[in-house]
């Protein structure tokens, strides 16, 4: 970690669930909290990439994270591997949900089927997520949920329906969460995204002409990276935010 980012004491020894965590934005956020030395336990399909990313974090001498193989819209072997992985770390006071899949489809492809598809990976779970892990933060006396939405529908983006429309639904998601769950300490805020330079992103989608328009679109003309949204879910899950909730945090550069 450079020394030019912040450390926050009271991430230290967090037992963190994060979901969708082995590659992209995940990854950073299974990276930045390690760094922290909180106990990390992250769930996703990618073995390879996952039990690389947990090693290589290993070898910097920071706390090898937890995997665990999970499909996410499958809810009971999400509530199983979260149950896991809590024997292993402690009561999770820390929830990221990030899995979610911003597949391109038409309207005239989407099937009955397919709909409820892209809204199990890119809202279901993140609700069925907290409902698993409410309890343990409620038992420890408080925690922080943080959900990932997309600058995409605030942007009016076409060519994906379904995602669009689940990820509106994790803003309407999280203020409900935060109403219900801020008796008990605790705080529910929703990341949202803009153009972020995963490798998938760049390899599919950013031509020069792309980038160009993005460069025109924001007010910092600068590409924004996974590390830029984790150090924003870092912050949200320290005591620094210990007031903040029911709010949507925009990390896009200023393009949205």
């Amino acid at each position: 970690m450079t020394n030019r980012f912040a450390l926050y004491p009271s991430l230290k020894d967090k037992a963190v669930f994060i979901s969708g965590g082995a590659t992209g934005i995940g990854a950073a956020f299974v990276t930045h909290f390690a760094e922290q030395r909180a106990r990390v336990g992250f769930v996703d399909l990618l073995d390879q990439e996952a039990q690389a990313l947990a090693s290589e974090i290993a070898g910097k001498g920071q706390p090898k994270p937890l995997y665990r193989h999970c499909d996410v819209t499958d809810t009971a072997a999400l509530k199983a591997a979260i149950a896991a992985l809590a024997a292993e770390l402690g009561p999770i006071t820390v929830l990221i949900n990030s899995a979610a899949n911003d597949q391109r489809h038409t309207i005239e492809e989407v099937t009955p089927e397919y709909w409820d598809n892209r809204l199990a990976i890119n809202i279901r779970h993140q609700f069925f997520a907290a409902q698993a892990i409410a309890p343990m933060m409620i038992a420890a006396g408080g925690g922080s949920i943080v959900n990932i939405g997309s600058a995409s529908w605030h942007l009016g983006q076409g060519g994906m329906p379904a995602y669009v429309a689940a990820k509106a639904g994790v803003e309407g998601l999280t203020r409900g969460l935060a109403r219900d769950l801020g008796p008990h300490k605790i705080r529910v805020n929703c990341i949202i995204p803009g153009w972020i330079m995963t490798e998938r992103q760049m390899t599919l989608w950013l031509t020069p002409e792309a980038e160009r328009g993005l460069m025109e679109k924001q007010c910092l003309k600068e590409k924004v990276y996974p590390a830029d949204i984790a150090r924003m879910a870092l912050w949200l899950a320290a005591d620094d935010s210990r007031l903040c909730s029911a709010q949507n945090w925009v990390v896009d550069g200023g393009w949205s």
